[in-house]
């Protein structure tokens, strides 16, 4: 028989508790099913495609909305470029409502709106209604 700690005889059979039996020793044992580790990989490798997806489908949103504020920077750098290039003989108030006017590529801010000329004068074409921010671009509140 061997030492007391081995379980198994010299010809190959169990003998120990059959609680701890690796094998059904009788008919009423729980049967012992062979683990379908294809089916585990193919489990485990289908879950992980699935939380990689969403995850780059939220860096990707992020990424989108990132771009979205890049372009918005962009857009305001290109207005106030062109209001600091235009004509305007007033200081600029941060916050205060301003109006970019076009007339023959010659530009010009002006505190008085499109529709506050009357008939007799006029600025020009409409670009843009802009507002002065803290970090001295300018905010486009309407225009093309």
């Amino acid at each position: 028989m061997g030492n007391t700690d081995n379980l198994i005889n010299e010809d190959g059979s169990y003998i120990g508790p059959a609680n701890l039996s690796p094998i059904p020793l009788t008919l009423g044992s729980p049967a012992i099913q062979p683990i379908d580790k294809g089916k585990i990989k193919a489990n485990a490798v289908e879950a992980m495609h699935h939380y990689a997806n969403q995850e780059v489908a939220l860096l990707k949103r992020q990424a989108d909305l990132i771009m979205e504020q890049v372009r918005d920077i962009e857009s305001r750098l290109k207005v106030s470029e062109k209001i600091y290039e235009s004509d305007f003989r007033f200081q600029p108030v941060v916050g205060q409502l301003y109006h970019l006017y076009e007339q023959d590529d010659y530009y010009r801010l002006s505190l008085i709106g499109p529709g506050e000329w009357g008939r007799s004068k006029t600025m020009g074409k409409h670009i843009a209604s802009v507002r002065l921010l803290g970090d001295h671009s300018w905010e486009v509140l309407k225009g093309k």
